[in-house]
């Protein structure tokens, strides 16, 4: 089956999911959450997998730490995608790691040409050990940080170039990001090098209790909102007739298994579509 828009897996949702029809379903889990021996875990992800393509998405490898990958982590890593077999591996352009202290977030850095030498490095480290390429995702922003040498779109062409990885780009990222820093959306996703997308991400977000709509946050909580559907769009243009599987996200406030369904029905829809160039 061609992956086409999936969902990600949520196990009080596998009765529903494993008894989808849906064409092109795919769905989408959190490594480190099946990082185990065994258990009712890696039981559904057998299951799951007989039916549906899987992708596995890093949220643990800290490729934009100063620190090397842990090699630990990237064993366990190996070992569940040679059992798999997902057709696509993600991780972030982020850090969460320093020496022996890990933190629960995906933190920003300077993109400097030094940072962009070590990440070259962690990502290199982690093809080589995990015998496949991996897709790096956008982050999302919150604030503007001192001593960037490069714009983001250019910095993740130039990791695309040096170490062959591919792009997951998270659409809702995009569009927060864009929110709460102030530059074009639209002008970001168009300095991207598109032949290395090979996944789209798409989310809800909220805004911040007391600063409202000028700082959002990528909370994975809530619909996809009209403004990201439309950028979306945009994207699919922008990559031709070919366009990368799209994954839809929700992470809290889980609704109905047919809710998001529907938003994934809606992606499929649009990926199958004639595109033309939106204005955005």
């Amino acid at each position: 089956m061609n992956p086409t828009a999936g969902l990600s897996f949520k196990p009080v949702h596998y009765e529903q999911a494993m008894a989808c029809p849906a064409a092109g379903l795919w769905f989408e889990v959190h490594a480190e959450n099946y990082m185990v021996d065994g258990g009712p875990r890696l039981a559904m992800l057998e299951a799951l997998r007989e039916r549906f393509p899987l992708s596995f998405h890093g949220v643990g490898l800290s490729l934009a730490g100063v620190d090397e990958p842990d090699r630990d982590h990237l064993a366990r890593f190996k070992r569940l995608i040679d059992r798999f077999k997902p057709f696509l591996v993600s991780e972030h352009l982020a850090w969460s790691r320093f020496e022996q202290s890990s933190f629960p977030d995906l933190l920003p850095f300077p993109r400097t040409d030094e940072a962009l030498d070590i990440i070259t490095r962690n990502i290199d480290i982690t093809q080589s050990v995990l015998g496949q390429k991996i897709l790096i995702e956008n982050p999302s922003l919150y604030m503007k940080l001192e001593g960037h040498e490069w714009p983001e779109s250019l910095f993740l062409a130039e990791l695309v170039r040096r170490t062959g990885c591919g792009l997951l780009i998270d659409v809702n990222n995009v569009f927060v990001s864009a929110n709460n820093l102030g530059f074009n959306p639209a002008s970001y996703l168009d300095a991207l090098p598109s032949h290395a997308i090979g996944e789209i991400h798409l989310a809800g977000h909220s805004e911040d209790p007391l600063l409202g709509r000028s700082l959002l946050i990528d909370s994975h909580d809530a619909p996809i909102s009209e403004e990201v559907w439309r950028l979306y769009d945009w994207l699919l243009a922008r990559c031709g007739a070919d366009h990368p599987p799209t994954l839809i996200e929700r992470d809290d406030s889980i609704p109905e298994f047919d809710l998001l369904l529907a938003e994934r029905d809606k992606a499929a829809g649009m990926m199958a579509g004639t595109r033309q160039v939106v204005h955005v």
